[in-house]
């Protein structure tokens, strides 16, 4: 299994993080990490389910399994490598994540969202979290990319939940403007020069495992969703406490209409995640590269 902190019970089948453990196994990884790098993340970009190239694209690239990192959890869901990434695009040093974590996989938030945590320790400034997404909006279609311009979370739990961390950011971080509107504008920039077409909407995140059922889908609608997946909010909070700035892409696997509902097959919204991967690449590959326009300072 790799490190011998998965032997000690960290994560799946084993003894979760207590919030009071949790700052010292951070800083382990946070440790580790800072030997092995061979540079300081700027921007870390987290890959979702048939997310997972954008390794050809590194310069000088280095890579290590999740295994091999402290107290990091492994990843269970289809099509996520488990892999952490870093090159350099440009002047940025990249971290790629190569497949999340998920509440579904019995991980608590704090859990899954400790390697943004460590990231943000590192010196990334920038979180750029991807995902694969149920499209909500009748307008949207498969295939679509849609810029995420806020969230509803349903997922019952909090990364946050627990003692502060003063160091690492407030007690009561403001999410009303989590995703980076400077962000938005320049990757929207970025995908005009492309001949890339955007949608834009609000994404919220549930629980899972379970997908859908078609009363689901209706309320979620009406509640004022877009898009609908299993993940990205937890990283987003902590993100936004660490003091980043954020931006969200999610790639719409399917869309589904309550009153003439489809069954959904998890391997149907990989397949459909994977024939958008390529666009998706080429645009956050081209906005790192022209990053000196948007990179917030040091």
């Amino acid at each position: 299994m790799g490190h011998r902190a998965r032997e000690e019970g960290c994560g799946i089948g084993g003894t979760h993080f207590t919030a009071e453990d949790f700052p010292a196994r951070v800083e382990e990884a946070v440790s580790h990490l800072r030997k092995c790098l061979p540079r300081t993340p700027d921007v870390c970009i987290m890959l979702g389910t048939g997310l997972g190239g954008m390794a050809d694209a590194l310069n000088e690239p280095w890579s290590a399994a999740y295994s091999d990192i402290p107290h990091f959890p492994a990843s269970t869901s289809p099509s996520h490598a488990g892999r952490l990434l870093m090159g350099t695009l440009g002047s940025v040093g990249v971290a790629v994540f190569q497949g999340r974590f998920h509440y579904y996989e019995g991980y608590s938030t704090r859990e899954l969202t400790l390697p943004i945590r460590v990231m943000s320790l590192l010196g990334a400034r920038v979180l750029i979290g991807c995902n694969a997404a149920g499209g909500l909006n009748p307008a949207f279609s498969s295939g679509d990319i849609m810029l995420i311009s806020d969230h509803i979370n349903l997922i019952p739990d909090n990364p946050l939940r627990g003692p502060n961390v003063e160091e690492w950011g407030l007690r009561f971080p403001d999410l009303s403007r989590a995703y980076s509107k400077r962000l938005r504008t320049g990757i929207r920039l970025t995908a005009d020069r492309l001949g890339i077409e955007f949608r834009e909407g609000v994404y919220v995140a549930v629980p899972g495992p379970s997908l859908e059922t078609p009363a689901e889908t209706r309320f979620l609608r009406l509640i004022g969703a877009d898009a609908v997946a299993m993940s990205l909010v937890p990283e987003v909070v902590v993100a936004v406490h660490a003091g980043m700035e954020v931006l969200g892409i999610s790639v719409i696997a399917n869309v589904n209409d309550p009153d003439a509902f489809q069954p959904i097959r998890i391997e149907d919204v990989v397949a459909n995640a994977g024939k958008a991967e390529a666009v998706l690449s080429r645009l956050i590959v081209r906005f790192l590269k022209e990053a000196d326009s948007w990179m917030p300072p040091t």
